[in-house]
């Protein structure tokens, strides 16, 4: 799938009248800060600039998404990608990734990854000062615990970026990363699979059924037959959460930022300064089309 393709669908705006997602409009502090870095952390993904020019090594807008990600492992076997990503189909990531690095090396997907993200975020932010929301984030990383955690810890291996805007990035994708991971174990231990996680996840945010799940790479068949169990145990009817469906997804939030405590805590008294500045810059993101203007896609997670 190509980069303008991938504009065509997912750059359309929130349609009118749409509640706000359930999960923001009762967001604890951790919720909060996620979102407020959605479009940051995800700046190497929806660039413009960082899609054209990785594609011109061979790299689409998938693979570019898989192996941008992947990268920060080292060059694992697909089996740990698929373990990491944890949402996708094993078989459809698997050809993805390895698709992706036929064309390009990792250090050379690193190398052009971070030099045109940060050009690009340099250009949509011109002369913002980051220097308070990167000192704030990077105090709030430096709490955070990498157990468990392969994809965060993935990106605390690699080096700073020198640029401050770089900087930012980095300090978002590590939020984002590590609430990621902590999201993920807290479904494993609900002893909920993928497909059905997806299927919870995207009734929670307000997606039509199988809309988000359908875009990781499964099946048809294996969408309705995991609807199914999950409307056999009460979880989803007609479409939708029913109560006891609610509950536990919310329980599952609830964990999930819970585990993102320490960082919230080292951030301290200032997050809510951070996460206005945040805020702006996303939707600044969001203005340059260097991210999707649909509210239930930057709250799906």
């Amino acid at each position: 799938m190509d980069y303008d393709t991938v504009v065509q669908v997912f750059f359309q705006p929130t349609p009118p009248d749409t509640p706000t997602p359930y999960p923001v409009a009762h967001a604890r502090p951790a919720r909060r800060l996620r979102d407020a870095c959605e479009p940051l952390a995800m700046h190497a993904v929806w660039s413009r600039i960082t899609n054209e020019r990785l594609a011109a090594h061979g790299l689409n807008f998938l693979t570019s998404y898989v192996w941008g990600r992947a990268a920060s492992l080292g060059e694992p076997p697909a089996s740990l990608v698929v373990a990491a990503f944890a949402a996708f189909e094993p078989g459809f990531l698997t050809s993805v990734y390895e698709e992706a690095r036929s064309h390009l090396s990792r250090t050379d997907l690193l190398a052009i990854r971070d030099e045109s993200t940060i050009t690009s975020l340099q250009q949509v932010l011109g002369e913002e000062d980051v220097t308070f929301a990167v000192a704030t984030l990077r105090r709030g990383l430096a709490a955070a615990d990498g157990t468990g955690r392969a994809l965060f810890s993935g990106l605390l291996s690699l080096p700073w970026p020198e640029a401050p805007q770089g900087q930012l990035w980095r300090a978002c994708d590590m939020i984002r990363e590590h609430r990621g991971d902590s999201h993920i174990a807290a479904y494993i231990a609900a002893g909920f699979d993928p497909v059905a996680m997806n299927i919870l996840t995207e009734l929670y945010v307000g997606m039509p059924l199988s809309s988000y799940t359908a875009t990781r790479g499964w099946s048809p068949d294996v969408i309705t037959s995991t609807v199914a169990r999950l409307q056999a145990q009460g979880l989803i009817s007609d479409g939708a959460l029913t109560p006891e469906g609610l509950r536990i997804r919310d329980e599952i939030e609830e964990r999930t930022d819970a585990m993102e405590w320490p960082i919230i805590d080292a951030i301290g008294s200032d997050l809510d300064s951070l996460i206005e500045q945040l805020n702006r810059w996303s939707a600044a993101c969001i203005a340059a089309a260097a991210f999707p203007p649909n509210d239930l896609k930057r709250a799906a997670g």
